[in-house]
């Protein structure tokens, strides 16, 4: 299994092969938009504008499985993200990250990095850092912000 042998869709519906981001350093997040960790969002963007020249991209996730903190639809995510947060780095369409219906990027990403809670993810907004050459090197929990993983992202750029 290979980072860059999966694909996922986009909020827009088309789909994506994750060798689109080869070369650069990725960051994967599962997102909600009525979650107390959504403001997130914010630092996210932050990361992405500061470090995307440098080869950063974030690939936002939406998740309904905890606490459906995602009810919408991709148009309400869409707006959501752009019109509270101003998100320009990639939204996919919304997935499962745990059970039977895992979305393959977490299964994957799950089997190589393991959590608090063993290969399942505890809630919104964990974050898992790609190096350039698609290895998975670390997992943030849900409630480290965005700027503590930059020093994390700066080694890897």
């Amino acid at each position: 299994m290979d980072f860059y042998n999966l694909e996922a869709q986009k909020l827009n519906g088309t789909t994506v092969k994750m060798d689109e981001y080869k070369g650069k350093t990725i960051v994967v997040v599962n997102t909600a938009s009525k979650c107390g960790l959504t403001p997130q969002y914010e630092g996210l963007e932050k990361l992405y504008q500061k470090h995307r020249e440098e080869g950063l991209v974030i690939l936002g996730f939406p998740c309904n499985q905890f606490a459906n903190q995602e009810p919408g639809d991709a148009d309400d995510i869409q707006e959501f993200c752009e019109v509270n947060y101003g998100v320009s780095f990639p939204m996919f369409a919304k997935v499962e990250v745990n059970g039977e219906g895992t979305h393959p990027v977490f299964k994957y990403l799950k089997s190589e990095l393991n959590g608090l809670f063993g290969k399942k993810i505890k809630w919104n907004f964990t974050k898992f850092v790609i190096d350039k050459n698609g290895k998975p090197v670390k997992r943030f929990a849900p409630v480290t912000k965005p700027e503590k993983m930059e020093s994390t992202i700066k080694k890897l750029l």
